[in-house]
Formats: C-alpha cells, sequence, structure tokens
C-alpha cells in the first residue's frame, strides 16, 4: 500500500543541477570591444579614485571593485532596461556598467554637489532612479532584504522586470539573507542574487568563515537553484546571467549565481592585505586578468591591431580624467542641503 501510494505521488517540479565549467558561449567582436571598454573604464576609474583617496581627496570609506570587472559588465550585458540593481559599499563599478555618469560617480566620492547623492552619501550610498540603481548599502547584507523587497514590488505590479541583487562572500553568512530567500521562494519572486565571492569578504578566507564554501548550494534547503561561476571570464558570467535572468522572468522564483572573482586591492583603502601573498595576488593577475582575457581574444581572434586598443584605453582615461577634474573643482554642497531629503 505505502509503496504504491509513493508511486502515485507527483514528482516535484525539476530544479536545474548545478552547471560547473560549461564552456561558454563566444563573443562576437562587438561584444568582445563593449565588454573590453567597459571593464577598462571601471579599472581606471577605481585606479583614480585610489590615487585621489591617498592625495586626501575621499574621505571616509572607500572599497574598490578593482579584479571583479567581469561580474557587474556580463550580468549588465544580460539584463533588460527596467530591470533594478542593488549591491554593497562596493559600488562603483556597478553604478559605471548601470550607465552612470563618471563625473558623478567622482564627484560623490569627494562629496561635491555634483555628486550623484548630492555630494551626502560618498562612497558607500549613491542612487539613481533613472537607471534603476538603488545603492550602494554599508551595512553588510543589508541590500538583501531591499532588493527581495523590489522584486516583490515586480510581482505585485506585473511588470516583468528582475531585481538583480549583489553581495559577497562574508554577507552570505547573514541571517537576513536567509530570511530573505525562504521569502523569495515562497512567493516565487523574480530576483537574482549575485554572491560575488572574492575569497577574502573583510580579510579572513572563505574556508576559516564559512562552513559551506560552496555559495552555490545557500539556497538548496530553500529549494533555489544555484550555479558556480568563473567570474573573471565575463562570457561565462553572461551566460550564466541570461539562465538566472530567464528563469526568474519566467515566474519560477529567485536563483543563485556564485561569481567566483578575486579582488587585486584590501577590503578597503585602510586594508593592507597581509592575509595573502603578494605571489597569489600576481598569479591571480597574471593568469585569469578579466580584462587581459578579453584584450587577448580582440588581438589574436578578431586581429586588432595594438594602436587600436590604446586609442579605447586613451578614450577610456580621458572620461576618467575629465571626471576627476569635475569632482576637484566642482562646489561643496550648500549648507542648506543638510534639511533636504529628509523623511519627517
Amino acid at each position: 500500500m505505502a509503496t504504491a501510494a509513493r508511486k502515485a505521488a507527483p514528482k516535484a517540479a525539476a530544479k536545474p543541477a548545478l552547471r560547473k565549467n560549461a564552456l561558454p558561449r563566444e563573443f562576437s567582436k562587438d561584444e568582445d570591444l563593449k565588454a573590453y571598454r567597459e571593464m577598462l573604464l571601471i579599472r581606471r576609474f577605481e585606479e583614480k579614485a585610489g590615487q585621489m583617496y591617498g592625495m586626501g581627496l575621499i574621505g571616509g570609506f572607500c572599497h574598490l571593485y578593482i579584479g571583479q570587472e567581469a561580474v557587474v559588465v556580463g550580468v549588465e550585458m544580460a539584463q533588460k532596461d527596467g530591470d533594478q540593481v542593488i549591491t554593497s559599499y562596493r559600488d562603483h563599478g556597478h553604478m559605471i556598467a548601470c550607465g552612470m555618469d563618471p563625473k558623478g560617480v567622482m564627484a560623490e566620492l569627494t562629496g561635491r554637489r555634483g555628486g550623484l547623492s548630492k555630494g551626502k552619501g560618498g562612497s558607500m550610498h549613491m542612487f539613481s532612479v533613472e537607471k534603476q540603481f538603488y545603492g550602494g548599502h554599508g551595512i553588510v547584507g543589508a541590500q538583501v532584504p531591499l532588493g527581495t523587497g523590489l522584486a516583490f514590488a515586480n510581482r505585485y505590479k506585473k511588470n516583468g522586470q528582475v531585481s538583480i541583487v549583489y553581495f559577497g562572500d562574508g554577507a552570505a553568512n547573514q541571517g537576513q539573507v536567509y530570511e530573505s530567500f525562504n521569502m523569495a521562494e515562497l512567493w516565487k519572486l523574480p530576483v537574482v542574487y549575485v554572491i560575488e565571492n572574492n575569497r577574502y569578504a573583510m580579510g579572513t578566507s572563505v574556508s576559516r568563515a564559512s562552513a559551506q564554501t560552496d555559495f552555490s548550494k545557500r539556497g538548496i534547503s530553500f529549494n533555489i537553484p544555484g550555479e558556480q561561476v568563473d567570474g573573471m571570464d565575463v562570457r561565462a558570467v553572461r551566460d550564466a546571467a541570461e539562465r538566472a535572468i530567464q528563469w526568474c522572468r519566467d515566474g519560477k522564483g529567485p536563483y543563485i549565481l556564485e561569481m567566483q572573482t578575486y579582488r587585486y586591492r584590501g577590503h578597503s583603502m585602510s586594508d593592507p592585505a597581509k592575509y595573502r601573498s603578494k605571489d597569489e595576488v600576481q598569479k591571480m593577475r597574471e593568469e585569469h586578468d578579466p580584462i587581459e582575457q578579453v584584450r587577448a581574444r580582440l588581438l589574436k581572434q578578431w586581429k586588432l591591431a595594438e594602436d587600436d586598443l590604446k586609442s579605447v584605453d586613451a578614450d577610456v582615461r580621458l572620461i576618467v580624467n575629465d571626471a576627476a577634474e569635475f569632482a576637484t573643482h566642482d562646489p561643496e554642497p550648500d549648507p542648506s542641503e543638510l534639511w533636504t531629503d529628509i523623511l519627517k
């Protein structure tokens, strides 16, 4: 009797298997050029921000995205207009990938009135309703329930939009993350959770801080599918993001992407990163750099000349230098700004 009942029981809906090391779909020449330029713009911007911080022109906290550029550029290539983005305090690259003006981003870093938060938010707190960018959040993991709320609004409005929620391997251990997972799967919310695993959180290796170091499996107990992705290969990121976003857009609920990436700098500008060796960082730069991978394809596969790529770099540097010039000469906010944008 029990055996017959088991046979008659309906099967649970199939979940996609964890995908590892799948060969990514090749980019066209235009796609490689777009990815190269976007990643290079983020890197040059962050390098300039690091210089300006060292000169005392940027105050407060400053977390650089150098090394992780393929993650946000690849995901952005899979998004559609109207999809929302929310992230943590390591947010400059996400803003630029969303199309926010580098001048406005840099001016916010220096606390000027032309900044995207009128000079009042600084590095960790910038927003753009126009670009569907909802921050920049300084509290570890705080963006996860907020991004889940954006997805709830999308489901309620039936607008077909997807919320992209970025957080790191350190934030993945926060309790509010799992409360969000539970609600997202329970209500089949259209949200992609992108875990940027740069291996060290605030300075501790994931193997010392996490009992489960395969972050793509963090949603198993909630029936949320997930996959590990080579976050240093922009093609692999784009492929995985397309699958995840389509899963959400089809009304199947949330999806987890663990992006296996690496930050070259310390957690913030005040972190000397002595918890890892210089040889380890150098090896990642030489063998897995996301920008150099695309550069090599442009030269070998698409037969671009070195001068062509130098021209792209020159254009990017001009944009970044103009942003820095604007950010150092734009006036500071008027004191009256202290009383604006305050909820009563």
